[in-house]
């Protein structure tokens, strides 16, 4: 039977299902009555989680299985009460789907696992900092009842979600919920109590543990948006305490969560097209302090690029804010833009000279610059090293056949190159144009990195001299092949 091969980016299938194995002569080596797993995960053969992807609720199929879909050269030794496999066995297998059900893997790294239970009402569902009332049953992976919230007449649980208020985990699963749905969420210890020893309401929770909850959600209050507030007054005042939310997550270190306070107080004033010019200007300075802020935490959460769009913008409205420049400049070390963060860490020195935080930041700028011209001298110091060897060989053909036999195609146009050059240089330098073919980059980016910082042209008489002294020595005057001088390179055209 042919076998579709579904693509489940974000979702999982966990099937239940009934299955007999038997081997081309009847012995039965594996059945189950009714066992359910994930389609990913598969049970007993890769061909059942193939076979049930394309098989409805009930439906019953044969299924002839080929050893690669099987147990392979290898076969599978006897286990439990189950039969031994032999190798290159071909398999029988009679299988029917009884039940199926979706589940949704939540977080960066799809680790907490929530299977619904019972579907809830519309397509609403709460969002960061909602109010939300659930009923819960928390239990270990023997079984064992450590917290059961809003059942035998008591009240839902109530708590506010991104508020660590609960586990990480339970928060995940229940801003993916909608009213009246129920859910069994399947949270791993780094998603839940961690490697702690926690007492929980009627049993201890061991260190490393899984957690099994099976959740309702009752009811919630979404918390409003910018567009649920109609007076710019109120815009303005929920603004001012969401950045003061953030605040306080920076302040112990939860990046992400301040972050994203104040990505929510930049939303409730971000357009003010319908502001009065009052009005505007009160927001003005919450605005750029949000982007700052969010600028600071995303410098932690190494999204650099984030970071330098926060900046810019900051600076397109304060051309000197010295706090916009030096957090750019930050961003564009860590991008290895090293003469852009130069550029905007002199501009904060001049507008403020006695900056410490930025002075330090300079000088570790200026060691960042050191190390890369090391780097690259080594770098291009081996390369020259290396063709400066292979321009020395004298026996070329023999040579060329040798390497064509090993590099393929590389070497016949190296070679090809290496013939074109004349003695006077004048078709181009032998640097210019390797280096042209080895380095990814444009030839105003090539001019720029080797300008002389005087003259404004490329020479060897910039940061690459040491480099260059070496090239020098090994192709000076009367070399054969191309005469190495200290002379400028030609000026890019494009």
């Amino acid at each position: 039977m042919g076998v579709y091969q579904g693509h489940l980016q974000g979702w999982r299938h966990l099937e239940k299902v009934k299955y007999e194995a038997r081997l081309e002569d009847g012995t039965v080596v594996s059945k189950s009555d009714g066992v359910e797993f994930t389609v990913r995960d598969g049970v007993f053969c890769p061909a059942i989680s193939k076979a049930v992807k394309t098989m409805k609720k009930n439906e019953k199929a044969h299924l002839t299985v080929m050893p690669q879909y099987g147990f392979g050269v290898k076969g599978r030794p006897t286990s439990g009460e189950e039969a031994s496999v032999p190798p290159n066995a071909t398999l029988h297998i009679d299988l029917q789907v009884v039940s199926w059900r979706t589940v949704t893997e939540l977080g960066n790294d799809k680790k907490v696992l929530k299977k619904i239970l019972k579907e809830g009402e519309g397509y609403d569902r709460p969002n960061d900092c909602a109010i939300v009332r659930v009923k819960l049953i928390g239990k270990l992976e023997d079984g064992t009842l450590f917290v059961k919230k809003g059942h035998d007449g008591e009240e839902p649980f109530e708590f506010k979600t991104d508020e660590d208020q609960v586990i990480e985990g339970l928060d995940k699963a229940v801003l993916s919920m909608k009213k009246g749905e129920v859910a069994l969420v399947i949270i791993p210890p780094h998603h839940a109590f961690g490697t702690n020893e926690t007492n929980q309401d009627l049993a201890m929770v061991p260190p490393n543990s899984s957690v099994y909850y099976e959740m309702e959600l009752v009811s919630f209050d979404k918390e409003k948006d910018s567009w649920d507030l109609k007076n710019i007054a109120e815009k303005i005042e929920a603004a001012a305490k969401k950045k003061e939310e953030g605040n306080v997550w920076f302040k112990v270190g939860k990046y992400a969560r301040a972050s994203k306070r104040y990505e929510k107080a930049l939303s409730f004033i971000e357009y003010d097209s319908s502001f009065s010019e009052e009005e505007k200007q009160l927001s003005k300075p919450l605005k750029i302090s949000c982007k700052l802020n969010n600028a600071a935490c995303k410098l932690r959460l190494n999204d650099y690029k984030e970071a330098k769009e926060l900046c810019t913008e900051v600076l397109e409205s304060d051309s000197t804010n010295v706090k916009a420049l030096y957090r750019r400049a930050q961003a564009h070390m860590h991008l290895v833009d090293l003469d852009l963060a130069e550029a905007d860490i002199k501009k904060a020195l001049e507008i403020d000279p006695d900056n410490r935080d930025v002075k330090m930041g300079y000088r570790r700028l200026k060691e960042k610059v050191k190390e890369y011209k090391r780097r690259d001298a080594k770098l291009y110091g081996n390369m020259i090293s290396k063709l400066s060897k292979l321009e020395d060989t004298e026996d070329n053909d023999q040579m060329s056949q040798a390497l064509n036999k090993k590099h393929g195609l590389l070497w016949p146009l190296t070679e090809m190159l290496r013939r074109f050059f004349t003695t006077d240089g004048s078709k181009g330098s032998t640097l210019w144009l390797v280096l042209r073919l080895l380095i990814p980059m444009g030839p105003k980016a090539f001019w720029a990195l080797f300008s002389h910082p005087d003259r404004g042209r490329p020479t060897l008489h910039g940061w690459w001299a040491p480099v260059a002294q070496r090239y020098k020595g090994r192709w000076g005057a009367g070399a054969r092949g191309t005469r190495f001088t200290a002379q400028p390179f030609p000026p890019p055209t494009s």
